[in-house]
């Protein structure tokens, strides 16, 4: 790669990333009020720095990495439709990489939550569980394979549905209905890739949550433990949280899919 290609490259990056910073920071600030108002009636923003700063990262990268493998499979035969959604599938491996850690330790410090009067810090809990159980599937990376399902499936469906429907309506001159459109097709998609990828969700949280008898391992492994869900609790059970998680991630998805666009646009231009 020669000089002035590693500088485009560079600040194309820098762009990305700063636009899919963005677009998390936004959508967090403000979609967290729904969070507050399941358990109170005030202070809606109480919390909100906590997840600004795992959030805020995480958007990013599921920006960049959405758009470098787009680009990468630019140079294959690949139909228009087929790249969005596989871009979309790469960037949700990539994400549930790096996101698997802080899950593990998030969903073990809110099971912990009602067991502590003094609860331990992030880093201490985090210590704690690599102290115990070490780095692998069944310590810092549990449910690994649950989040690779679920985060993959969800950004193939997000993108691609996105982008492609996206690419089939025509684009509206006037700026307050391109909005409008723009924001129902996020709205739809973010809504869509809920309601599919759900069922990993609950694998993901019933695999990294507490198990049903202290000291067994019911929930090991994703695909088992969707069946064990299913043959004992039913089909419902994987669909189980599915309305709270729409009414955040779809117009939530929205909003972070405008705001990348219209915030990496800006850059662009200015930039």
């Amino acid at each position: 790669m020669t000089a002035k290609a590693e500088v485009c490259f560079a600040k194309e990056a820098s762009q990305q990333i700063v636009a899919g910073g963005s677009a998390g920071l936004v959508e967090i600030c403000l979609m967290h009020p729904l969070d507050v108002v399941k358990t109170r009636l005030f202070g809606f923003y109480k919390g909100i720095l906590p997840p600004i700063l795992a959030e805020t990262p995480k958007r990013a990268v599921k920006f960049f990495t959405f758009e470098q493998y787009k680009k990468l499979l630019g140079s294959v035969s690949l139909s228009p439709a087929l790249t969005f959604a596989i871009a979309g599938l790469g960037s949700g491996l990539t994400e549930a990489i790096v996101v698997n850690p802080f899950e593990v330790v998030k969903v073990g410090l809110q099971a912990n939550r009602n067991k502590f009067a003094e609860q331990p810090s992030t880093m201490s809990y985090a210590r704690h569980i690599i102290k115990k159980e070490g780095l692998g599937l069944q310590g810092l990376n549990k449910g690994f394979t649950a989040t690779l399902g679920r985060h993959g499936v969800f950004n193939m469906v997000y993108f691609g549905f996105y982008y492609n429907v996206k690419n089939i309506i025509p684009i509206n001159k006037d700026p307050t209905l391109e909005f409008l459109r723009k924001f129902g097709i996020g709205l739809l998609s973010g809504t869509i890739a809920s309601v599919i990828n759900i069922p990993f969700d609950v694998a993901k949280s019933r695999i990294q949550g507490p198990q049903p008898v202290p000291g067994e391992i019911k929930y090991r492994t994703c695909f088992k433990t969707m069946a064990t869900v299913y043959q004992e609790e039913g089909i419902l059970a994987l669909y189980k949280g599915l309305l709270p998680k729409i009414m955040r991630l779809g117009p939530g998805g929205a909003v972070m899919l405008l705001v990348y666009e219209y915030t990496y646009s800006w850059l662009q231009e200015n930039w």
